[in-house]
């Protein structure tokens, strides 16, 4: 009977609405959507920071309403408004096409996030697995005309990013992932569609490790990595945490949680509870920061 209860108690806590299906680019004949999640309470000028929102699956499945639902549900309660996307997957994507879409969806964000009750100029992007992959790489690159070309006047600046259980390294120099598996199986054959020996140069512009060095900026950073994760080992991410903890001013918080798999935050658990907490404290406080430190902005709301 406890179970029978449990089963039924709804997921998205009942203040939170989902607009699901909005339209942010077409491709073609293809329409790429997103969902917003808000407070149904919340002013439409309310100006609320925002959250963005990019699903994992190693690039070649995923769903925006599959994944993330724990942190965006917990941020869009907490008065935030939230916004996850879906984009074109591999094979029938070849990179960079993924990040280009991501772009878009930023794109999408400065021009109609504020009719949700949005404040445009508050952006946290995140997202688990290849989700963080794309997230820090947008984090790491913006505005940059690569990306971007079709879009080149839009501020593509995002104010912090968190990533779960992130790839940051296409390149692999250091063989983290086993036999070399990863990059030749799957990068090279169905996401990049060529060859690392061919051209490592598109390996390391594909990868945030190596974009460190020319982000002018980076924004605050929060990764949360699983010490048992066999998809992403954990000293991949351990060596991108390391390089950004060099090159950046701002706070890198790093949480490794002993015994995690990847994909440790998908199903609610005492684990997955504490890192979305964990996440949402983050996010408030680069928030409060931004706050007292940009001018014009009242830090009272």
């Amino acid at each position: 009977r406890a179970l029978d209860v449990a089963l039924v108690v709804p997921l998205r806590p009942r203040r939170v609405a989902r607009i699901r299906d909005l339209v942010y680019h077409r491709v073609g004949k293809r329409a790429l959507r997103l969902d917003v999640y808000r407070r149904r309470d919340l002013p439409a000028d309310a100006a609320a920071p925002v959250f963005v929102y990019v699903h994992g699956g190693a690039w070649v499945i995923g769903n925006k309403g599959q994944q993330g639902r724990l942190t965006v549900h917990r941020l869009a309660a907490a008065g935030w408004v939230c916004v996850s996307i879906n984009y074109r997957l591999s094979p029938r994507a070849t990179f960079p096409d993924h990040i280009h879409d991501v772009k878009r969806a930023l794109r999408w964000v400065r021009e109609h996030v504020a009719a949700h009750g949005g404040d445009p100029r508050f952006v946290v992007i995140g997202g688990g697995s290849a989700g963080a992959h794309l997230a820090s790489l947008a984090a790491l690159t913006p505005n940059a005309l690569e990306y971007q070309r079709d879009f080149p006047e839009v501020d593509t600046t995002v104010q912090g990013c968190v990533g779960y259980y992130g790839v940051y390294d296409f390149a692999d120099r250091d063989r983290h992932h086993r036999h070399g598996a990863f990059r030749r199986l799957l990068l090279e054959r169905v996401v990049m569609k060529r060859r690392f020996d061919d051209a490592p140069e598109e390996f390391d512009k594909a990868s945030p490790r190596w974009r460190i060095a020319g982000a002018a900026a980076p924004p605050p950073f929060m990764l949360l990595h699983g010490d048992r994760d066999s998809l992403a080992p954990a000293p991949a991410a351990r060596d991108f945490r390391d390089h950004l903890r060099r090159a950046s001013s701002a706070p890198v918080v790093w949480v490794e949680l002993p015994g995690a798999q990847h994909a440790f935050e998908i199903f609610p658990s005492l684990r997955s509870d504490v890192a979305v907490r964990g996440v949402e404290r983050f996010c408030h406080a680069i928030h409060a920061a931004w706050r007292a430190a940009a001018p014009g902005v009242d830090a009272t709301r």
